[in-house]
């Protein structure tokens, strides 16, 4: 798919106004909601295209969703990760969140990240897992870890990056790593590596290597 041809199929999906809403607004598209314990919105980062765009100019909110139904319905309207162009990501965080590491809710966390090969086979179903790993918390231990979920699309090598409130070398921290890994259905011989938010523009060095 082109740049152009993703931000079509997006903007399709997205509301016109500021503030993101779902995309499902009529209630009486299903008689029966089954609504996540939080509220999510979809973000995309659309590939530059000019030097003079920033980072905001590039980062649109899609849609937001807080029930399975809508999530689903979101899914099977945008494109899958292999569509994307090089240079653009995913992102899926809490609703009053930005995916920005200055946003309060970031500015003291940090992030496990994995690289994969770039257009595997493999990468529409590892992104799909961890979506649902994380609007459906279950790697949480206590459903306050994690902010959200990063999908970067790039030349080679992409990156699947899961953003924490914390960057304190804690047990609960290691153990939202380890079942981050399990997520992507990685072995031992496979390393994630937790960088805080706060290292950044600096020399980067994990902190934490699982």
């Amino acid at each position: 798919m082109s740049v152009e041809e993703v931000t079509q199929k997006l903007e399709s999906v997205a509301v016109d106004d500021n503030s993101p809403k779902t995309v499902l607004s009529d209630s009486s598209n299903f008689e029966v909601k089954h609504p996540l314990n939080s509220k999510w919105t979809l973000w995309y980062t659309k590939p530059a295209v000019d030097k003079s765009e920033t980072w905001s100019d590039l980062l649109r909110p899609v849609t937001s969703f807080e029930t399975v139904e809508e999530f689903w319905a979101i899914i099977q309207n945008i494109p899958e990760p292999h569509e994307l162009p090089m240079k653009s990501d995913y992102h899926v965080f809490r609703d009053n969140i930005r995916p920005e590491w200055e946003d309060p809710a970031n500015s003291k966390g940090g992030k496990w990240s994995f690289h994969i090969r770039s257009k595997s086979s493999d990468i529409d179903e590892l992104w799909l897992r961890a979506l649902l790993a994380v609007i459906g918390e279950t790697i949480d231990e206590d459903d306050s870890q994690i902010n959200g979920v990063v999908l970067s699309i790039r030349k080679g090598t992409s990156k699947f990056a899961l953003w924490t409130k914390a960057d304190d070398n804690t047990e609960a921290l290691t153990n939202v790593g380890t079942k981050f890994k399990q997520v992507l259905k990685l072995g031992d011989e496979d390393k994630i590596e937790f960088v805080p938010h706060s290292s950044t523009g600096k020399y980067v060095q994990a902190t934490i290597t699982l």
